[in-house]
């Protein structure tokens, strides 16, 4: 009885066939990754070039666009653009330049964020520039007094070199009086215009002072109100 039922299994007609299937995705012992590998296109043995030797190699491009690290380096760089140009190419090239930079210099002095110093960026600075440029403080005369003292002070008289060194160091006292004294009232009317700031302390008190001991012809960006006007 147990052989009869062996057998009538084996010889089913209704088992089906894909059950017996012993072929290599169905085999316990197959490996997935040699059949992935079977199944993968073959490579085609090198790498993918990269787009910029590809247009360096069709005259696209000549070599990677860098700027110079030195000033010599610049300058090398210069000499071998003009020396490919003619006369009138290099007259009309070194016009441009020159006309760029009296461009950008223009800019800076009106106090363009895009040419300025990084010290002077910025709404708060501007502020500050233009608080210091519309009032009149002694430390404005530090400059023009203290050339004076010099001056005196190359005078080869005992008593004049005697009331000039006075002279000077009276200026420095008044000097230092006033400018913290300006660098505390700078930082106060900041914080009140502008209470959201942190650009306060003793850099912007610094740089109110630096501005304030220079002549207005000097500074630099130029001033944009005279003193007395309202800002």
């Amino acid at each position: 009885m147990k052989l009869r039922a062996f057998g009538s299994s084996k010889n089913d007609p209704g088992k089906d066939s894909s059950d017996t299937d012993t072929g290599p995705e169905s085999s316990p012992g197959a490996d997935p990754a040699s059949a992935g590998d079977a199944r993968r296109p073959a490579g085609k043995g090198k790498p993918t070039p990269r787009r910029r030797d590809q247009e360096r190699a069709r005259g696209l491009r000549t070599g990677p666009v860098t700027a110079p690290v030195t000033r010599k380096e610049a300058k090398e760089r210069r000499k071998a653009v003009e020396a490919s140009m003619t006369k009138d190419q290099r007259k009309a090239a070194r016009a441009e330049q020159r006309s760029a930079r009296e461009e950008r210099r223009q800019l800076m002095m009106q106090g363009d964020d895009r040419y300025v110093l990084s010290r002077d960026r910025g709404e708060v600075r501007r502020f500050a520039r233009d608080w210091v440029d519309t009032h009149r403080r002694l430390i404005n005369f530090f400059m023009p007094l203290a050339l004076f003292v010099i001056v005196f002070q190359l005078i080869p008289n005992p008593e004049l070199m005697f009331y000039s060194q006075n002279l000077f160091l009276i200026l420095i006292v008044v000097v230092v009086v006033d400018g913290i004294l300006l660098g505390r009232t700078v930082n106060r009317v900041v914080r009140e215009r502008f209470p959201d700031t942190e650009d306060t302390g003793f850099g912007m008190g610094w740089y109110a002072v630096m501005r304030a001991t220079q002549p207005r012809m000097l500074r630099t960006p130029r001033p944009r109100v005279r003193p007395g006007d309202s800002i």
